[in-house]
């Protein structure tokens, strides 16, 4: 007897195990926590098969987990500390809740916590965003009167507040686009700028557009309209529209021109690259695609890569990535393409 599987079901359950799973390594999983999870196992075979697999990719990764273990993860707690205000209670209680559970977790349980392995679920850090989105998602969100937000796949962001009034956004990662009307700066803040707050920079604007990018600790800052005052403790930068600035913990570029046609392209669903090593192509792709991509064929991590792709048809462009360098392509569950 065969057994039809609905591919949304099978996601379901891969999410569902994945859950359980985080639960089993935090370091607080109870007798009932043990109870619950036989349950939902015996539900079917295939709520055992998912639970199976997720342990077996779990397994796979431990060397991974226990590097990053030791990587002093206590300096998260210090994490854009130098960017936090008064108003930012809600990012102080986040901070909290991560020392809780560093002190709480297991060493399993504090680099599956703070390290997701190959990202399949969201980051301690993110679990208390006020907005988020998920894989392949993006997202606009009003965020008060004259202040709106586009966010992009993989985003998480929390809201500042002084006074009761929204005052910006803490972008804890991914990828934002700003709008303010020209009254928002009087209206919603009192005179003040809008701030995004991203790594160890924050950017304030009154009125226009501009674009914030943060992923794995490097920020990028793109003004599309108007001005917008980027401050890190290295220096500060006064961007106009078509500029944009870079930085990353220790240290702030210049501001440089950005080409028309590369100025918000995630927004009309089009990756673009210029001679963009292929491990960091590998790497935008996942934030796009259900799964990981993974790039064993270490010799062609910085084979440069330039294109532009929809990001509807990411399958076809990793055909096209694995005839263009003669690779190997292996299809593991849950949506894992391993490339070597």
């Amino acid at each position: 007897m065969s057994i039809r599987v609905d591919p949304e079901q099978t996601a379901q359950l891969q999410r569902e195990a994945q859950a359980w799973l985080r639960r089993l390594t935090s370091g607080k999983a109870t007798q009932r926590d043990l109870e619950g999870l036989r349950r939902w196992r015996e539900t079917s075979v295939l709520h055992a098969q998912a639970f199976a697999e997720a342990r077996r990719l779990w397994k796979a990764l431990e060397p991974a987990i226990g590097q990053a273990t030791a990587q002093q993860p206590e300096l998260l707690a210090e994490h854009r500390q130098a960017m936090r205000q008064p108003a930012r209670q809600p990012v102080l209680a986040r901070r909290a809740f991560l020392g809780a559970a560093v002190g709480a977790a297991g060493a399993a349980g504090v680099a599956a916590a703070v390290y997701p392995p190959l990202a399949l679920w969201p980051s301690v850090n993110e679990w208390n965003a006020d907005f988020r989105t998920a894989t392949g998602e993006q997202r606009s969100v009003a965020l008060a009167d004259g202040v709106g937000l586009v966010l992009n796949t993989q985003t998480s962001v929390q809201r500042q507040t002084l006074d009761g009034r929204t005052v910006g956004i803490d972008l804890i990662a991914g990828e934002a686009a700003v709008e303010l009307s020209p009254a928002s700066g009087a209206s919603v803040m009192g005179g003040q700028s809008f701030r995004v707050v991203a790594g160890a920079g924050r950017s304030d604007a009154q009125a226009g557009r501009f674009e914030v990018r943060y992923i794995d600790g490097g920020a990028c800052v793109t003004c599309i309209e108007g001005s917008v005052q980027v401050t890190h403790g290295a220096g500060a930068r006064t961007l106009l529209a078509g500029q944009q600035v870079v930085y990353d913990a220790a240290s702030i570029g210049g501001a440089t021109a950005v080409q028309g046609a590369d100025i918000s392209a995630w927004r009309t669903g089009v990756l673009v690259f210029r001679q963009t090593p292929l491990s960091h192509v590998v790497a935008e792709i996942n934030r796009y695609r259900p799964g990981r991509v993974v790039l064993l064929a270490r010799a062609l991590a910085d084979r440069p890569v330039s294109g532009r792709f929809a990001i509807a048809s990411l399958d076809t462009v990793l055909l096209q990535i694995q005839r263009s360098y003669d690779l190997s392509a292996r299809t593991l569950p849950g949506h894992v393409l391993v490339l070597s």
